[in-house]
């Protein structure tokens, strides 16, 4: 009988097996115990690793066909024995174990956790903008306009709550994501941990960025110059601001906000 994991960790590939490989390294290195790896193999390729190469069990699914996000890490999820469940983006690289902060920052919080994440840097040990507020129209206009980007909140020592974290590493409880359902599978790629985040907020839960974790970014990013991608980030985007969700956790407040203000 196999012993059961403390995490599942769900990552998924688009090609990117050389980027995987990589990663399984590291949380080999750095978190070779207490957890599980659930590897989805969304578009077709040959992993250049065999799994008894790592010491925790690495579970392997080929998709027959292409699925979004959502719907490969809630799938990946009905396979997760874990106490735990983590979402982690092949472009991801750890010089640490990150998991034993992340954890800490739950379990010393007085109100319920929906979500956390760590603190994400680009290989330059730069921090990237992976805790934001919610979007919105406006927000989205002066994002296009200026050509500067700062972090919307100051990251500092201890734990902070924020609107949102990137779905590049999101660290949730079996429970809790149960519970949501998962990610909205009516998003394809992006928008996903933004609409997820905008339901905790709405069920009173809090999601927060853990400062004493920290993760590296290996982005790429051919993807922002591919004009079908760009067409699945404006549907997420419409969607989303379309959604009963967004009205009431985002512009209700505001509305409520301006009219007492008067």
């Amino acid at each position: 009988m196999l012993h059961r994991p403390l995490i599942s960790i769900s990552v998924v590939s688009h090609q990117q097996a050389k980027m995987v490989s990589y990663l399984l390294q590291d949380l080999q290195v750095y978190c070779p115990n207490n957890i599980e790896v659930i590897l989805t193999v969304n578009l077709a390729e040959k992993p250049p690793f065999r799994n008894q190469n790592f010491s925790y069990p690495l579970i392997t699914l080929f998709n027959k066909r292409p699925r979004g996000f959502g719907e490969n890490h809630n799938t990946a999820f009905k396979r997760a024995r874990g106490d735990y469940f983590c979402v982690l983006n092949p472009d991801i690289r750890l010089n640490a174990d990150p998991f034993e902060s992340l954890l800490e920052c739950v379990h010393f919080q007085t109100e319920r956790v929906g979500v956390v994440a760590p603190r994400i840097v680009n290989p330059s040990g730069k921090a990237e903008d992976s805790a934001r507020k919610f979007p919105t129209p406006l927000m989205l206009l002066k994002k296009a306009i200026r050509s500067s980007r700062s972090l919307d909140y100051p990251v500092g020592h201890r734990p902070l709550k924020v609107d949102w974290v990137a779905g590049m590493f999101m660290l949730f409880s079996a429970d809790t994501y149960r519970e949501m359902g998962g990610f909205n599978q009516k998003y394809f790629l992006y928008y996903e941990d933004i609409e997820m985040c905008t339901r905790f907020r709405f069920k009173g839960y809090a999601v927060l960025l853990c400062p004493a974790a920290t993760a590296v970014h290996a982005a790429r990013r051919e993807s922002h110059r591919n004009i079908k991608y760009f067409k699945w980030h404006l549907t997420s985007i419409l969607r989303y601001f379309l959604s009963k969700v967004f009205f009431k956790v985002v512009v209700q407040p505001y509305m409520q906000k301006l009219f007492y203000s008067r």
